[in-house]
């Protein structure tokens, strides 16, 4: 049986949601917090941050903990594919991202470090994927439900209803993990 995984990308890490079973009935067989950020490396959250609401201007620093937010985020998306593909078929991956605004396009260094992060985490999400074989479409957050009822001509309340429904007894369900589910049901969905 085919399954899909979603992704809702954070500041340092995802929600990620693994579904399976026919595109116009899927079930929830995972949800869980991915880490794309070591906890033990002070800033590895916010790398673009010096501090609170100051932009970090010391290349050196924003260079060291990128390289080790590629590693660490490479690592972890591995091992959760490695042990989904163990049991089941994974076709593809969704990603959901609140922005695809270029930073360099932001006046304000505090909001465009907020969007060098989104950015940087974004890649590493999609990147780390593509390393392990899935195909990622990365999707804006505004935009999943649309395309998610367009794709199986539903109407949008409809959707958004079913993908509440899917975490019946999944345990938590917020809305980070519902737009990852609305992803992997898009990718699932062939979309």
């Amino acid at each position: 049986m085919s399954a899909a995984l979603g992704f809702r990308v954070k500041s340092g890490w995802a929600a990620a949601v693994l579904l399976t079973g026919p595109k116009t009935a899927p079930r929830v067989v995972d949800s869980r917090i991915v880490e794309l950020s070591d906890a033990k490396v002070p800033h590895s959250r916010q790398p673009y941050h010096a501090g609170m609401g100051t932009a970090q201007t010391n290349r050196h620093i924003v260079d060291r903990l990128v390289r080790g937010i590629e590693r660490f985020s490479r690592l972890s998306l591995a091992a959760l594919v490695a042990e989904h593909r163990a049991e089941h078929q994974l076709r593809a991956a969704g990603v959901v991202v609140s922005s695809l605004i270029d930073p360099a396009t932001i006046a304000s260094p505090h909001m465009r470090a907020h969007a060098s992060e989104g950015r940087l985490f974004r890649a590493v999400t999609a990147s780390g994927l593509e390393r392990c074989g899935l195909a990622a479409a990365v999707v804006l957050e505004r935009d999943v439900y649309d395309r998610l009822a367009r794709k199986l001509r539903r109407a949008p309340a409809t959707v958004k209803a079913q993908v509440a429904a899917l975490g019946d007894g999944v345990g938590r369900w917020r809305a980070e993990q519902k737009v990852a589910a609305a992803a992997a049901w898009l990718v699932l969905s062939g979309g």
